[in-house]
């Protein structure tokens, strides 16, 4: 028989085990499915943190910025039905962008199963494509089971998210407590001999090879190797959309990124490469410009792709040598590698790094007011500065003129998720409180999350937001002209006073209309700390860097 001093409330076990595996915040919208869970939490509020968000989208999205930040899963936790239907906007952001999370669902009483309950779903349906892994623990003693197979599944291979249904009557009971955890740590995995040895002669018999980073799982140890490694060689480094921070900008064989919209010197360089190395990034759609810049499935270029999990080696792309490693760990042991040819690729990654360096700069659309803002960020805020960003036109500027100089400055969604700025901004605040914080959003964006607003003013968070505002669903506007010009429909936007929607939530806000405004705007806010809103006016007929419908009078 069990003693009393052995046995815990489920709910009370479920904290404890988040604890055990490092957890310090859960992010989440409050439910009456898993009431317990929040008692338990409270017992427990020293350890870890539940910060209370305003809608479930903008908690898993926050989640999912703070796994980027941090390495570990982040956790989220939200009630059935409409919560966990409002959440899997973050569920698939973390999904697509590899992102290790752990989302807790409240689900109806097991005797209410299959009844269609009050907000009841079957979250394997519902989830099954956009989760590693979605389970309902009914027996509250297999708690710890599936609780650190949660955290092995978020992190291991290709990371990504995990589903976990709690009904709510198991929460309630008490069980034995099991032989305390192992730590969950993401596994490494080593490329083999032979294939480094191959990589070593393709690299050698190669004349102008590239190097192509991204995806989810690099470690600040990983991208020192990567650095060192492409200096050492000489080799031209590329990154793949939206992981920018995975070099710093400023070092002389970082080239660019492949973002949304085409880049000219980039597609020639990448249509005159003999030798690709894919490190991490799935070579995806945005990537390769709807896989036209590198044709599926055997493309012209000799590719070397290397991936933490074997099923995707191949799944679009056919490799020349696919390496199932980790980043960390192929990095590692290319790093110590002698130079190869430095002086011939040397000779080509300095004419890269030109044309990136003339790309980037403002006066390569002289003509634009936005283009000077975004580059004057470089100059006034840290290395180490986060900025945060969703989805809409006016991320070209801020991806193409700033410059990421630090491991873990850059959280933007790869899957294009509009909202996410703001509540990646609250979760790096909340999760690197030492560090400026920085979201950026189109008022398009913004206003899909706005509300996080309430949640920076609860936690008393330092957060500076920009809101580019256009008066506009601008990228969609930028193509409904392309396809049928002059048509517009669901475009056109009204939007509320932003300054006087931020000054309700306590913050400090300030509009301006051009840089010289911003500048001063800008220093205030970084002086001031708390949470500033600037609101940035925006030509509506400018639709990109250097591109207007019509040319305003």
């Amino acid at each position: 028989m069990t003693s009393q001093a052995n046995t815990r409330r489920a709910a009370d076990h479920l904290v404890d085990l988040l604890v055990a595996q490092g957890s310090t915040h859960v992010f989440g919208v409050p439910g009456e499915s898993y009431l317990p869970v929040l008692d338990a939490l409270y017992e427990r509020e020293d350890e870890i943190a539940f910060i209370t968000c305003r809608q479930e989208g903008g908690a898993a999205m926050a989640a999912d910025a703070h796994a980027k930040l941090t390495g570990r899963a982040g956790i989220c936790m939200v009630t059935r039905g409409p919560g966990a239907t409002n959440a899997s906007a973050g569920l698939h952001v973390a999904y697509q962008d590899s992102t290790p999370m752990i989302m807790f669902i409240g689900q109806v009483a097991r005797e209410m199963v299959e009844r269609e309950a009050f907000q009841e779903l079957d979250y394997r349906r519902m989830f099954g494509q956009v989760a590693k892994w979605v389970a309902e623990i009914d027996d509250p003693s297999r708690l710890q089971e599936y609780i650190s197979r949660a955290y092995r599944v978020a992190l291991s291979g290709r990371p990504g998210p995990v589903v976990l249904a709690l009904p709510e009557d198991m929460l309630y009971e008490d069980i034995a407590v099991p032989k305390a955890p192992r730590k969950v740590t993401a596994p490494r995995y080593q490329p083999s001999v032979d294939a480094m040895g191959e990589l070593r002669e393709r690299l050698a018999s190669a004349k102008k090879p590239l190097i192509m980073a991204g995806g989810g799982g690099w470690t600040e140890k990983g991208i020192n190797a990567l650095e060192s490694f492409a200096q050492k060689q000489g080799l031209p480094v590329t990154v793949s959309l939206r992981c920018q921070a995975l070099m710093n900008n400023n070092h002389p064989n970082y080239v660019g990124h492949f973002s949304v919209g085409p880049t000219p010197y980039l597609k020639e360089a990448l249509a005159e490469t003999d030798l690709l190395l894919a490190i991490g990034p799935r070579l995806g759609e945005m990537t390769t410009q709807g896989y036209t810049w590198l044709k599926p499935p055997v493309i012209e270029q000799d590719l070397v792709h290397v991936f933490p999990q074997p099923e995707e080696l191949g799944r679009v792309y056919e490799p020349a040598l696919g390496l199932a490693a980790d980043m960390e760990s192929f990095c590692a042991a290319m790093a110590d590698w002698d130079p190869i040819a430095e002086a011939d690729f040397s000779m080509r990654t300095q004419e890269l790094r030109q044309k990136f360096e003339n790309y980037i700069s403002p006066e390569a659309v002289a003509d634009d007011p936005l283009a000077p803002i975004f580059a004057h960020l470089n100059d006034a805020l840290p290395d180490d500065a986060i900025l945060c960003n969703g989805a809409g036109n006016y991320a070209a500027w801020l991806h193409r003129f700033y410059r990421y100089r630090s491991a873990g400055s850059q959280l933007a969604p790869t899957s294009g998720s509009m909202g996410y700025g703001l509540p990646a901004g609250v979760a790096a605040a909340v999760s690197a409180p030492e560090r400026e914080v920085y979201a950026i959003a189109g008022d398009g964006c913004f206003m899909m999350t706005c509300q996080e607003l309430a949640t920076a003013a609860q936690h008393d968070l330092r957060l500076t937001v920009i809101v580019v505002n256009n008066a506009r669903y601008g990228t969609i506007r930028a193509h409904q002209e392309r396809e049928f010009p002059g048509r517009v429909s669901g475009t056109e936007m009204i939007n509320p006073d932003f300054c006087d929607f931020a000054r309700s939530f306590g913050a400090y806000a300030v509009r301006v209309e051009n840089v010289d405004e911003f500048k001063p705007a800008l220093r205030d806010a970084r002086a001031r700390g708390g949470i500033n809103l600037i609101e940035v006016m925006q030509d509506t007929n400018l639709i990109a860097p250097g591109k207007w419908l019509a040319k305003s009078g």
